[in-house]
């Protein structure tokens, strides 16, 4: 009897797997942090006799090849892929035997459209198709974007994301589970997934990429492209040169001077605490990436690459669930530590900085008053409406224009108030007046704030 497992990665909105039968399994587009999938195995009793790649992933770093040396496993690899690495180049329609006394084998279907050389595969036990596992490609309700290579193949990979879809579809019976790496929260789908299973039974009747023709298709698909992550161009080609092993193990702590010393040294030290405790109070210069938030997308994105990192949690468990976090996207080693509160974090004597915290009702109460109003929400985001008289700069795009922000107290706003408070932290940094309204956009319309759209 077959069986598949997933395995998670929230913070990335993506997901892998683990699928098999008795003894023997294979593990799909695996995560840098290759120890759960290990354990996934053990408790399945099985062992990883193959490690698959959909394609080379633009939104994280891989942890196939780690895996498979590990496990002694065939790496299959699409063969068009451009990858420096010994592995097991594969073609559309080759098979592999992943559990033989089960039945349990798998199926290479090309479906170009992600990326040129994208890859599904079908699980199949004794010969009946039973799951899909689509990268990339045809997702929950949508489809991979193709805008991630080369902006002159976007329209022709469009083109392709439409046809791979179609094939699929035809191909394989409508009882198919199908099973995507991207549309959980990833910005390598062209749309947010809706739901959390399907078949391609019910794509049939839910997906546009399987609704509507080939033009209307494609010009929709990049009309809604959202902006791509900035760290998106350093996960290609880690995956394509073969990413090293990762380490997890505790960075060097330091106290009070040594995080004092960094700021001055104009290092990055990202305080992980909630928003709300980190407004209350919180070592000034230092910028606020909750851990419980998507630490990985947004510190990987607006951070300048390379630039050290110092992390500041509430405990050990805080931290190393950072780590775990940052090395998916490259973000291998921090330079350094320190975990408990600000008055550990702090000289002698220096008291913690803060910065107040509302809603939407207390900017309408102070929006006769002179404040600025900052928007940062992403383009597509403020398209739907917006607060009359705002100021909008995307947060992703905040630290490198912060001289464009207007004087005066800055109440600054996203959706939901995580980047708004990421907002807060880089102005508060810079010594500006702010308050981070930590509220849901749909309360502005409420408490009566002029809207406009576009």
């Amino acid at each position: 009897m077959f069986f598949v497992d997933t395995i998670e990665l929230e913070g990335l909105g993506n997901r892998s797997y683990l699928a098999g039968g008795e003894s023997a399994a294979v593990a799909v587009d695996p995560p840098r942090d290759i120890d759960q999938v290990l354990a996934a195995a053990a408790r399945r009793g099985v062992r990883i006799s193959h490690v698959v790649e959909t394609h080379v992933h633009n939104d994280y770093v891989t942890g196939g090849l780690e895996l498979a040396r590990i496990t002694g496993a065939r790496y299959l690899v699409p063969t068009d892929a451009n990858v420096a690495y010994d592995r097991v180049p594969v073609a559309d329609g080759d098979t592999a035997d992943i559990d033989p006394g089960s039945g349990v084998t798998l199926e290479a279907i090309a479906t170009p459209g992600h990326t040129p050389h994208h890859t599904s595969y079908a699980l199949r036990e004794a010969g009946r198709a039973v799951a899909v596992f689509t990268g990339g490609s045809l997702l929950i309700g949508t489809v991979g974007r193709t805008d991630l290579v080369e902006p002159r193949l976007t329209e022709r990979l469009a083109r392709a994301q439409h046809a791979s879809a179609h094939r699929l579809a035809s191909d394989l019976p409508d009882e198919t589970a199908v099973l995507p790496t991207h549309g959980f929260g990833s910005f390598c789908s062209s749309a947010q997934a809706e739901g959390e299973g399907s078949t391609i039974g019910k794509e049939k009747s839910a997906n546009t990429a399987l609704t509507v023709d080939v033009d209307t298709f494609v010009a929709d698909l990049l009309a809604g492209l959202e902006v791509v992550p900035a760290y998106y161009a350093h996960m290609g080609p880690a995956n394509a040169d073969g990413p090293a092993p990762l380490d997890l193990t505790p960075p060097a702590l330091v106290d009070a001077d040594e995080i004092a010393a960094r700021l001055v040294a104009g290092e990055w030290v990202v305080d992980l605490r909630n928003r709300v405790a980190f407004a209350e109070g919180h070592v000034a210069g230092s910028f606020n990436f909750e851990a419980d938030g998507k630490l990985a997308t947004y510190l990987a994105w607006m951070i300048p690459w390379g630039k050290p990192v110092t992390l500041l949690a509430e405990s050990a468990e805080q931290l190393a669930d950072a780590q775990r976090e940052l090395v998916r996207v490259g973000i291998d080693r921090p330079a350094a530590a320190a975990t408990g509160t600000p008055a550990a974090w702090l000289p002698a004597g220096q008291a913690p900085a803060s910065f107040p915290r509302s809603t939407f009702a207390g900017l309408a109460a102070h929006s006769g008053d002179g404040v600025v109003v900052l928007d940062v929400r992403r383009d597509s985001e403020r398209a739907n409406g917006w607060i009359e008289g705002s100021v909008h700069i995307p947060v992703h795009e905040l630290h490198g224009r912060l001289a464009e922000v207007p004087p005066g107290t800055v109440w600054v706003h996203c959706a939901g108030g995580m980047r708004a408070a990421i907002a807060a932290s880089l102005l508060d940094a810079t010594g500006r007046d702010v308050v981070a309204v930590d509220d849901g956009f749909a309360a502005a319309a409420d408490a009566g704030l002029p809207l406009t759209a576009g």
